[in-house]
């Protein structure tokens, strides 16, 4: 039975979960690469920040897939390692010595794919195999972050899509139903709404898994009795993730879109825009610039055209209208440095 549930979560893992993580970070890595010319306002706090690239966010939301698979490696790894041989209490009795070894070797036959190889082994230490269940809880805890990443990419795109006009809007969120029930056309993002439900319910998962592995609990003396309900809840964690990965990939991120216009317009009216100016004109000055065009109901740049071009920078250098331009460009501020700004 140890053997069997860690047989059936690393397989799973290797062929359901990791394939369809794979192709949701594929996915991701495309729009990166796609929209890497798009430059957008950031947010920090939900407040206006310095600009920043769709592509860079994109690349952001890759990158977590990525760490995640390689976690994902990390528990098939874990999970790997066999009790078999110990028999009751880790010490073999009545098992031939090789049994474990031989059979580890003919599951390694039988589970690997073309390309993908699984290596399952005799475990090093039959007692801690047999009697503790860390390594499923390790595996849990890899599956638990996969799915704080997943509910992180799929709030953000919930919120860079809220609108259409009353909201951020900067992306454009496939409609996958008619409407709400009660207002026609209304696209709800009801797809990252299911994600961040699955990543609720593998939260929860893991919870139960980690105490089925707790000492009293679980793992008491020589043999661990939570076994049951930790593979279930493993189990159904691997299966949640792996459709809700699938269902994400094809029916959001395979029809999402930027809308460019939007993206430009937040960012010439964003107040944020005054931080390329403060190796310029220093950082009270730029504060100062940022609310009075608040309260104007200017942008950043006619408010500065304004009130700074004749005037002297921190080097002594009168400052121009061109060099207004050059220090508010937000193609310049999505670089190190701010590279390629008039102000370096």
């Amino acid at each position: 039975f140890p053997t069997a549930m860690h047989v059936a979560a690393a397989v799973a893992i290797h062929r359901d979960l990791i394939p369809a993580a794979e192709r949701m970070a594929a996915r991701l890595e495309s729009h990166a690469k796609a929209w890497d010319k798009i430059v957008k306002i950031g947010r920090t706090h939900l407040q206006d920040a310095t600009p920043i690239r769709l592509g860079q966010e994109f690349s952001g939301y890759a990158s977590q897939l990525r760490h995640g698979i390689a976690r994902l490696e990390q528990a098939r790894h874990a999970l790997c390692e066999l009790p078999l041989g110990g028999t009751a209490v880790g010490t073999g009795i009545n098992c031939h010595e090789d049994f474990g070894s031989m059979v580890a070797k003919d599951l390694c036959v039988l589970y690997s794919t073309k390309g993908r190889p699984i290596v399952f082994r005799e475990a090093s230490n039959h007692f801690e195999a047999q009697h503790a269940k860390d390594a499923y809880v390790e595996a849990s805890g890899q599956l638990k972050t996969l799915a704080v990443s997943l509910s992180k990419i799929a709030n953000d795109i919930r919120w860079l899509g809220s609108g259409p006009r009353c909201g951020i809007g900067e992306l454009i969120v496939p409609a996958v139903q008619p409407g709400s029930s009660i207002m026609p056309g209304k696209v709800n993002p009801v797809i990252c709404e299911a994600l961040v439900m699955v990543t609720c319910q593998v939260i929860g998962n893991d919870a139960a898994i980690t105490y089925g592995g707790f000492g009293g609990v679980g793992s008491l003396l020589d043999l661990n009795v939570a076994m049951p309900m930790m593979a279930a809840n493993m189990l159904d964690s691997i299966h949640l993730l792996s459709r809700a990965c699938d269902m994400f990939t094809t029916n959001l991120l395979d029809g999402l879109k930027p809308d460019e216009a939007r993206c430009k317009g937040l960012i010439e009216g964003s107040l944020a825009m005054c931080t390329s100016l403060v190796p310029v004109i220093g950082y009270d000055k730029s504060a100062a610039l940022a609310k009075e065009a608040f309260k104007q109901g200017k942008t950043v740049r006619d408010l500065a055209y304004e009130t700074c071009v004749g005037q002297k920078d921190n080097a002594g250098k009168e400052i121009t209208r061109k060099d207004i331009d050059a220090y508010l460009n937000p193609w310049s501020m999505t670089l190190p440095g701010g590279e390629g700004s008039a102000g370096g």
